[in-house]
């Protein structure tokens, strides 16, 4: 049985949900070769949308190649050269032939060494001599244009999870390197993009970071409600079921249109209506989805502290005065120093963000355990 929803990987297109602004202005830009970070927080689709943007545009400009490259499990200098260079020669030459004797052509003052599994074409990476590369790094970093360059076509360089540069030995001397290689690059542009707002807030929006301004930032927003609405409705249809727009929106305003969790409530709520869909099937779906995060979200409040936990519950009860003397109070946040103190705490657990001036749990169904689990109490 093919479940209508996806969620928790790239998004097809059959599964793609509006976006249409962000998709154009994207686009425009890429094709302009600007340079781009995407920030929001996590699971809100940048990744897909990003994807998205490859499929269309590789089917109308035959010029322009993506090369997608995860930096998820990349922690050091040396494993970036080798990855980085791979991918770049995969994305640009389909035969490995091409890509040897390019990266002969390429690599000047470093010497390359090629392996290969049973098919060539698929397992092929490439490597380099350490002692040599920190020596001549230019090379490497230079290479998605020395490669437009020679094929006359532009590459677009997605890195994802891009904050993990901050993980080096020496970061912001690599991020020095990289900026000042990446900023004169004429024929090939960059996408940046990470699962860790706060972390790429830090790289992009700090005037001492190397990346201040490398290009232009845009700050995801989430999908709006009519949206969803369309796509919730239409999926139901199409497997010969049915759901009502106001029970729809109750489903998306229950996670706060967060687009990993409305696909995912979405699809457990599918599968607990029968031919229409009733708030009791909303409500039974969203309680066993709690119960299939209860062990997690019990081991996330024990690794707290009893001032991060007071202020979750009073971030879940949605109280606007956190520093206000009854907030305070109610909650037993000690002093509006420790509020501070424990909101920057959470921030950095990745349990809530700040967004649009606003402070919201990264994890929606984490708040709605919370409130199930401690603030009927109050």
């Amino acid at each position: 049985m093919n479940l209508p929803f996806k969620y928790g990987k790239i998004i097809e297109d059959d599964f793609f949900v509006n976006r249409t602004s962000e998709l154009d202005y994207l686009k425009r830009n890429i094709k302009s070769k600007i340079n781009l970070t995407l920030i929001s927080p996590r699971r809100w689709g940048k990744s897909s949308l990003v994807s998205k943007i490859a499929r269309d545009m590789t089917k109308d400009e035959k010029n322009i190649k993506f090369c997608f490259i995860d930096l998820y499990n990349v922690r050091n200098e040396e494993e970036f050269y080798n990855y980085f260079a791979t991918e770049i020669l995969k994305a640009s030459y389909s035969k490995w032939e091409e890509r040897i004797e390019n990266a002969k052509l390429f690599f000047k003052q470093i010497l390359p060494k090629f392996s290969f599994g049973l098919d060539p074409n698929q397992e092929f990476s490439i490597s380099f001599d350490w002692e040599s590369v920190k020596k001549n790094p230019q090379e490497i970093l230079d290479l998605p244009e020395i490669v437009s360059k020679t094929k006359k076509i532009q590459l677009v360089i997605c890195l994802d999870e891009f904050q993990n540069l901050s993980y080096f030995d020496e970061p912001l001397n690599f991020q020095k390197k990289a900026r000042a290689a990446w900023q004169k690059h004429q024929h090939c542009s960059y996408v940046l993009y990470g699962s860790k707002r706060h972390m790429m807030a830090e790289l992009f929006e700090n005037k001492s970071m190397p990346f201040y301004k490398f290009g232009e930032i845009i700050l995801l927003s989430k999908i709006e409600t009519q949206h969803w609405q369309k796509y919730i409705q239409e999926k139901f249809k199409s497997t010969k079921k049915n759901i009502s727009p106001e029970l729809a929106e109750i489903l998306i305003q229950k996670v706060e249109n967060h687009s990993y969790f409305v696909q995912q409530l979405a699809n457990a709520v599918w599968l607990e209506a029968n031919k229409t869909c009733t708030k009791d099937d909303i409500d039974n779906a969203l309680e066993k989805l709690l119960l299939q995060y209860e062990l997690f979200f019990s081991k996330e409040v024990d690794g707290l502290s009893n001032l991060q936990l007071n202020l979750l519950k009073a971030l879940a009860a949605d109280e606007k005065e956190l520093s206000g003397k009854k907030t305070i109070k109610k909650y037993n946040l000690s002093s509006s120093a420790s509020v501070n103190r424990s909101k920057e705490a959470l921030i950095q657990k990745e349990i809530i963000d700040t967004f649009e001036k606003k402070i919201e749990f990264i994890d929606p169904l984490f708040k709605i355990w919370i409130n199930n689990t401690y603030n009927r109490k109050l």
